[in-house]
């Protein structure tokens, strides 16, 4: 079945409910969120940056064209 199984989940979610308490949880869950929806938001932000971007070229001493991509 892999590494983990369903134990270790609830293994790991009970650590964090004990850690973090019942009434912060909600809390930490909802910055968690926000964070990656951060993350996905910057990363989207970049693809779009780089597809705008034409590659840089280069012409070598040969007459060769090379792309820095």
């Amino acid at each position: 079945m892999g590494i983990f199984s369903g134990w270790h989940l609830f293994i790991v979610l009970l650590i964090v409910l004990v850690v973090f308490g019942a009434g912060k949880l909600p809390t930490v869950m909802k910055d968690l969120g926000r964070g990656v929806k951060s993350f996905k938001d910057a990363m989207n932000e970049r693809e779009a940056e780089q597809a705008e971007t034409p590659p840089v070229v280069h012409p070598t001493i040969e007459g060769e064209v090379k792309k820095n991509i």
